[in-house]
C-alpha cells in the first residue's frame, strides 16, 4: 500500500447512517472543513467565545458560593447563597437565550480576508439542522460584507442519503461541490435589505 492510499483510507469518515446527530456533526464539520481548505477562510471564534465567556461566569458563581459556604456554614450564609443561586439562575436563561437567538445553530463562522488589506473581512456563517425522522439536511450560508452592510442568504435542503454511501461512509468530493454551489449561489445573489 502506497502512501496517497492510506491517506485516503484514513480521510474517510464512516458513521452510523441511523444517527441523526452523528449525521449532522459529521455534515457540519466537512462543510467547515470546505470552506476553511479550499477557500481559505479563517475560523472566527468570537461567538463560541461569548458562549464560554457566560457559561465561565456560571461556574465562578457557583463556585464563590461553594467556597462561601465552606468557610461559613449555612446558617451564616444564608443571603449569598440566595444571592448566588439567583446570580446562576439568571446565567443560565442568558445562555439559553444567546445560544437561541444569537447562535442560530451556527457551526461555523469563517473570514475571508482580503488580499491587499485595505478592506475589511467578509464574514461566512454556516448553520443547519436535520429534520427528525425525514433525513433532510438544511444547510443555510450567509455572506456579510461590512463595506456596504451586504447580507446574501442561500439555504440547501438534501437528503443525507446524498452525501453517505451504503457503509455511511462520507462523499468528501459529493460536500465539496455542494458547498461550491452554495457559495457561488451566494455570491451571486443581490443584497438582502
Amino acid at each position: 500500500m502506497t502512501k496517497e492510499e492510506s491517506n485516503t483510507d484514513d480521510k474517510q469518515i464512516k458513521i452510523n447512517k441511523w444517527d441523526y446527530l452523528a449525521l449532522k456533526n459529521t455534515l457540519d464539520d466537512a462543510v467547515k472543513e470546505v470552506l476553511i481548505t479550499k477557500y481559505n477562510h479563517v475560523e472566527d471564534y468570537s461567538l463560541i467565545d461569548c458562549r464560554l465567556f457566560i457559561c465561565t461566569f456560571a461556574v465562578l458563581v457557583a463556585a464563590f458560593a461553594l467556597g462561601w459556604d465552606f468557610f461559613n456554614p449555612f446558617p451564616k450564609s444564608r443571603f449569598v447563597l440566595t444571592v448566588c443561586v439567583a446570580l446562576y439562575f439568571i446565567t443560565m436563561g442568558a445562555i439559553t437565550l444567546y445560544t437561541t437567538y444569537m447562535e442560530k445553530g451556527i457551526f461555523a463562522v469563517t473570514l475571508e480576508r482580503d488580499e491587499s488589506g485595505f478592506n475589511p473581512d467578509v464574514v461566512w456563517e454556516a448553520s443547519s439542522y436535520i429534520k427528525k425522522h425525514t433525513g433532510t439536511y438544511c444547510l443555510t450560508v450567509v455572506r456579510k460584507d461590512s463595506v456596504g452592510g451586504d447580507i446574501r442568504e442561500r439555504e440547501i435542503t438534501k437528503s443525507v442519503a446524498n452525501y453517505f454511501d451504503e457503509e455511511g461512509t462520507l462523499c468528501q468530493d459529493v460536500i465539496e461541490n455542494e458547498v461550491t454551489k452554495v457559495r457561488e449561489a451566494v455570491l451571486k445573489l443581490k443584497k438582502i435589505e
